[in-house]
């Protein structure tokens, strides 16, 4: 389910506040700054640090 324009322009990174991105399949939604992706389960964006992959390594 893709993710609504309007919940991308509100959310920001948890851990820097930085602007976020969603991956090519919105599965992830990215912050580049800290290297993280977090995870999108049913719609819903999980924006947890304890629960964030790192992306470096991919």
């Amino acid at each position: 389910m893709p993710l609504k324009k309007e919940l991308l322009e509100i959310l920001a990174c948890p851990k820097c506040k930085g602007e976020i991105r969603p991956d090519e399949s919105e599965s992830w939604l990215i912050c580049e700054a800290c290297r993280l992706k977090y995870e999108v389960r049913d719609g819903i964006p999980i924006m947890l640090i304890d629960e964030a992959v790192p992306i470096d390594g991919e």
